[in-house]
């Protein structure tokens, strides 16, 4: 029997809210699987505090709601635990590029192989309206009725810088190319960031700005950092430039826990000093 993946609780989102394309596509994503004979009983959805996390509530698979800006070090623990399961991790900017950058550098430092979705409206919409890392300079809130002063990070620049092995960006309107760039990062064996542009109806409504800039990327060929790099700073997510969607860069190494699983000598060490610490507190 095919499972009703859309839960019965009540959606809370502002009419014309990114996210409910951003669930669609996970959830016609998720069908796609069920279809292929995989069992959703192995993925689990992992999600911050935002706006973005109410997802974990009306997507009916398993799933953990983790602190502000503490999603990914919960989606690690989940599959360094089981490596078996399927780990999506959906995250605001506000929370994985603010409270949350750490994590979201060394989880791609250290290549977990988790798959993290960024829903990247460029506000804090569930406070009322306050600037995020990725907001644009001068840009008025609640919290900058003047504008801000600063100008803003660029994530797929950050994420080349950190290591990730795939790193890609798409956009709500596009709903079926998104759901490819999702299933190519699940699919990709180590860490994967997807940086998904969306409006936020309320406080920071871009559509025209993006239908007016977004292009798609050709299918990536071999591994090439200095054109990723390149490619990603024709954006800064400041200028008035063309905005690239699709996969910057894609290379395949060995993931943080196969490298633990292949190392049983300093395991064994790790395990004596624990249980000879242990023995010293009895």
């Amino acid at each position: 029997m095919t499972r009703k993946l859309i839960t019965d609780a009540q959606n809370t989102w502002c009419p014309g809210c990114g996210n409910f394309a951003l669930q669609h596509t996970i959830k016609n994503l998720l069908a796609d699987r069920e279809n292929e004979g995989k069992s959703l009983d192995d993925v689990v959805l992992v999600s911050g505090i935002g706006c973005h996390a109410k997802i974990a509530d009306y997507l009916n698979i398993n799933s953990f709601y983790s602190l502000h800006g503490r999603a990914i070090p919960a989606a690690t623990g989940i599959k360094l635990a089981n490596p078996a399961l399927t780990v999506i991790c959906c995250v605001g900017d506000g929370d994985a590029y603010a409270e949350g950058l750490d994590h979201l550098i060394f989880a791609a430092k250290r290549n977990i192989d988790i798959t993290v979705i960024v829903h990247n409206n460029r506000v804090y919409g569930l406070t009322t309206g306050q600037y995020t890392p990725t907001s644009p300079l001068g840009f008025k809130g609640k919290s900058t009725p003047s504008g801000t002063a600063e100008y803003p990070i660029n994530p797929v620049e950050l994420m080349l810088a950190s290591g990730a092995g795939f790193i890609a960006r798409g956009y709500t309107r596009k709903m079926e190319p998104l759901k490819g760039l999702i299933r190519a990062g699940i699919d990709h064996k180590g860490f994967s960031f997807i940086d998904v542009l969306q409006i936020c109806a309320t406080f920071f409504p871009v559509t025209d700005y993006y239908d007016a800039r977004v292009y798609d990327l050709p299918a990536p060929g071999k591994p090439d950092f200095e054109a990723a790099c390149a490619l990603a700073r024709e954006w800064d997510y400041n200028s008035d430039a063309r905005i690239a969607l699709g996969i910057f860069f894609k290379r395949v190494l060995p993931t943080f826990e196969e490298r633990m699983i292949t190392r049983p000598l300093e395991k064994e060490v790790h395990d004596r000093a624990i249980r000879e610490f242990l023995e010293t507190r009895i």
